[in-house]
């Protein structure tokens, strides 16, 4: 086209269509086809984007030259056209140097993370270590400061299954040969122990319930209850002691003997023994802790439930609770990837956004003579939405028609 055209005419093409001399070349040297990778890579990172906005503008600044004779305020277009290319330089400085900044920031974050990293898996290892010790803790506190009265609970329990334990040892070989004796087989210790444990452990436990239903009629002085109760416990020390304390009291007998020639016990003493045995032994263990652990069993077992201080989800939230510092540290570790994250987002699509938008500045300048964004852009927020920006636009070009 320049070759055949007359001197006058190349020139005003030339000047038309400067930018036909070099893009060519500026493109290719940017996409770097031939070179090595990492230099080929380095040139599309660093040079491709502003050769491209580079040369947007000067095509747009063709045009807006044209058009400076049909305008009315000249000397402010030509002022924002010289301010366009300003903002441009600025906005491929910025993008170079984002690059440099979004990899510093990058490489600090990396660190940070190994760090946190490093300190969680230590801090897990340490949980992990002291869950033991701080469950206990937690337990403890909770059982000391709630309202039900869990010592006394357990200490019930507890003294059951030792009253239970003995007595199966006790009673077990008679247990054994009055069964041998019915079916006419020997049967086997190991066989009859369980079963009888379970039933000494029910007897000793209904033991403590009708002594706790016992005192309860008596507050109420419920004469008729009190004759029933009574004529039930009544039965059930006449069952503990024939068939329990008789059986302990008799296992004793040697040791008496080793004292004592021609030692006889009578079955008169043994029973006295028996149920002074068992009148001692209910009475401490009921004023020391079965007073209060059998009313709680019973409304266990009873299905009435126990009032409870405060919300037992909340309690075995408490309990079951990972340490304080770990959780603040889980807390802080968070915000602070939360905020490195935001700050790597900002670092990397602020640079080349500004240079994007310093090239549409150049077509909004020459349509509305006016600029759509404001560079430099600071932190994602400059960043406005899309309506707000068709927005502000046609507020720009209704403006500019009334001037």
């Amino acid at each position: 086209m320049f070759t055949s055209s007359s001197s006058f005419v190349k020139l005003v093409l030339s000047v038309l269509f400067f930018p036909m001399f070099f893009q060519s070349a500026f493109i290719e040297f940017a996409w770097g086809t031939y070179d090595a990778f990492f230099l080929m890579l380095t040139k599309r990172i660093f040079l491709l984007l502003p050769v491209f906005a580079i040369l947007l503008g000067c095509w747009v600044t063709i045009a807006c030259l044209l058009t400076v004779v049909i305008r009315a305020k000249r000397q402010q277009f030509l002022i924002a056209l010289f301010i366009t290319w300003w903002d441009m330089g600025k906005a491929i400085v910025s993008f170079w140097g984002g690059i440099f900044r979004f990899a510093f920031y990058l490489a600090v974050a990396l660190l940070g993370l190994l760090k946190i990293l490093a300190l969680g898996l230590w801090t897990i290892i340490q949980e992990v270590l002291f869950m033991p010790f701080r469950l206990i803790h937690n337990v403890g506190k909770n059982v000391v400061s709630s309202s039900v009265p869990w010592i006394a609970v357990f200490l019930t329990i507890f003294w059951c299954l030792i009253e239970a334990v003995i007595f199966t040892y006790v009673t077990t070989p008679l247990v054994v040969d009055t069964f041998s004796n019915i079916t006419g087989e020997q049967l086997s210790v190991g066989m009859v122990r369980i079963p009888l444990f379970i039933f000494l452990l029910f007897i000793v436990l209904g033991s403590y319930a009708v002594l706790s239903t016992m005192v309860e009629v008596v507050k109420n002085k419920n004469i008729s209850a009190i004759i029933g109760i009574g004529v039930i416990e009544i039965v059930a020390l006449f069952v503990e002691v024939v068939f329990l304390y008789r059986e302990f009291v008799d296992s004793l007998v040697p040791w008496f003997a080793q004292y004592s020639e021609n030692f006889e016990l009578g079955i008169f003493w043994t029973l006295a023994i028996s149920i002074f045995v068992w009148f001692g032994i209910r009475s401490l263990s009921w004023f020391l802790f079965a007073s209060h652990g059998t009313p709680t069993l019973m409304s266990i077992i009873q299905g009435k439930g126990i009032k409870m201080a405060g919300n037992g989800t909340a309690q075995r939230q408490h309990i079951l609770s990972l340490s304080v510092e770990f959780m603040q540290k889980i807390k802080s570790d968070t915000e602070w990837i939360q905020t490195k994250a935001e700050e790597l987002l900002e670092a990397l699509m602020l640079p080349p956004l500004q240079v994007i938008a310093s090239a549409i500045n150049f077509l909004t300048l020459l349509i509305t003579s006016k600029h759509l964004f404001e560079l430099p852009f600071k932190n994602m927020e400059d960043i406005k939405k899309s309506t707000v920006l068709i927005e502000s636009l046609s507020v720009k070009s209704k403006n500019l028609k009334n001037a």
